[in-house]
């Protein structure tokens, strides 16, 4: 139900834009995340939106360089990611909250639907 894509290599200091695409339902009343996981670490959250794009929620290490935003109306999330670094080559997952209508989320435990992860790798 939902589809990232988007990843790739790129360089240091360079540029990607994630999208997530949601298909056989609409999530335009569910709250967005973006989490990502390193090889050898745990799953961790990067950005989240809620469900009418006026909150966002970034973790610290991402805080200037990522941004997310969401269009409704196409059912689909975005992550723009400027400044990479190469400590940010991770898979990367969007998932959707399982509550309607809350508040943006920095808890996984609170998100049920996960796209499949698409690969960003940024070399140094």
């Amino acid at each position: 139900q939902l589809q990232a894509f988007g990843g790739g290599l790129v360089q240091a200091g360079g540029s990607l834009r994630l999208s997530c695409a949601a298909s056989g339902r609409s999530f335009s009343s569910n709250s967005m995340g973006w989490f990502r996981q390193a090889p050898g670490k745990e799953r961790e959250f990067v950005a989240a939106i809620s469900w009418s794009g006026d909150n966002t929620y970034y973790a610290d290490f991402v805080k200037g360089r990522f941004t997310i935003s969401r269009n409704n109306a196409k059912n689909t999330v975005y992550l723009q990611m400027n400044s990479l670094k190469p400590e940010d080559t991770a898979v990367y997952y969007c998932a959707a909250d399982r509550r309607l209508g809350a508040r943006a989320s920095v808890h996984e435990y609170d998100y049920a639907y996960w796209g499949q992860g698409t690969q960003v790798t940024v070399s140094s």
